[in-house]
């Protein structure tokens, strides 16, 4: 009896040690499977709008800035800073726009990058200008200027308040590279002798001004077309190495477009073939030993081509945006399973803190707000 009794009381506890792990398991499933909403405010809408350079300026109080594709730059402030303009009843943000182009000189800006309360744009073509910027007209003036046929800039970014990068396409065997040292005040250009080679049809995408990432004194740069890399710098672009991707590449359509770094180590790249959007094959991509090697991730799952890819703050690096006019998506795996959140499209985001962003496209800007 008492050994047939203790075979029952094994065979129920197990029963119930099973029951009670099978309900853990789905409702850590369910945990797991949070899904996101998200909200879409327009702020600005404009059929002639075309926004691939956008940026949060955060002190003395958060406000957007942004430049077009006909040269024009544009500040987006709270209602709150200017209450005497009448125009603002029940609209809670006020758009400042102003035109930088003129008859002789007709510009066309898909990059910049801001420093404190400073701001500096990059025109594409030839010739290439980098422009201070200030909502008082008479006050923007260039600050380099270079002149070839194949010079065309995609991104720019800032390490700090007197130190900033800007890239693009090669003019000779490496991809151009050009930084400030005095807060963009001047701006010189790097020699292909402290530059990695380029190969052939290797260039960058001016679509999202991302192609830059930077974690304290640590850069990465995408490249992308036909080879499609990682040129990384330790020390603030005084010296540079360059990584392999298998990032799908072989066409000046392919390779990444995006690349955002959550720490030192733990970085995601996304892009594809603009041509073929909805493909999803070798497109995302991530490293966790600072860019040395990577590794693709969703193959043929989740979003297709995709202009921009941002970690979301505070997520330990577990979730990201990935955004392009095809639409928005959302991991929260650190991209190895994704969440389409709308068909809206954009070209570019912006987090302003881990429930909102920012985002530019075609047309438009808007305010994002993501809820669980």
């Amino acid at each position: 009896m008492n050994k047939l009794f203790l075979i029952f009381v094994t065979i129920v506890g197990i029963g119930i040690v099973s029951t009670c792990f099978s309900r853990f398991n789905k409702n850590f499933d369910e945990l797991n499977a949070i899904k996101k909403t998200i909200n879409i405010e327009t702020l600005v809408q404009d059929s002639t709008l075309n926004v691939r350079a956008i940026e949060l300026i955060k002190k003395p109080q958060e406000f957007l800035v942004y430049l077009t594709s006909m040269g024009e730059f544009g500040v987006i402030l709270p209602s709150y800073f200017i209450k005497h303009v009448d125009s603002l009843k029940d609209r809670p943000f006020y758009n400042h726009k102003i035109n930088l182009s003129n008859d002789s000189l007709k510009l066309n800006f898909r990059a910049m990058g801001v420093r404190n309360e400073k701001g500096y744009g990059i025109t594409i073509g030839n010739p290439a200008m980098v422009f201070s910027l200030d909502a008082d007209l008479e006050k923007n003036n260039i600050v380099y200027q270079e002149n070839h046929p194949n010079v065309f800039y995609d991104s720019m970014e800032f390490w700090n308040d007197q130190e900033g990068i800007a890239i693009g396409d090669p003019t000779e065997d490496c991809m151009s590279v050009i930084i400030t040292r005095d807060g963009g005040n001047t701006w010189t250009k790097l020699s292909c002798d402290n530059l990695p080679k380029a190969k052939e049809g290797e260039a960058a995408f001016a679509a999202s001004d991302t192609n830059i990432a930077i974690v304290g004194d640590h850069t990465w740069v995408a490249t992308g077309g036909k080879t499609s890399r990682i040129l990384y710098s330790p020390d603030k672009g005084k010296t540079w190495e360059v990584f392999d991707t298998p990032i799908i590449q072989g066409k000046e359509t392919t390779g990444i477009y995006s690349v955002d770094f959550y720490d030192e180590k733990n970085g995601f790249a996304i892009g594809g073939d603009y041509t073929k959007p909805n493909d999803a094959l070798n497109n995302k991509i991530r490293t966790n030993d600072g860019g040395k090697t990577w590794q693709v991730v969703a193959n043929e799952k989740g979003p297709g081509y995709r202009s921009c890819v941002q970690y979301v703050p505070n997520s330990d690096g577990r979730e990201l945006v990935a955004i392009g006019f095809k639409g928005i998506d959302y991991s929260n795996d650190a991209g190895d399973s994704w969440q389409h959140l709308s068909d809206e499209g954009f070209y570019t985001i912006r987090f302003a803190n881990d429930s909102v962003a920012y985002a530019a496209g075609k047309g438009r800007i808007s305010k994002l707000t993501f809820r669980e």
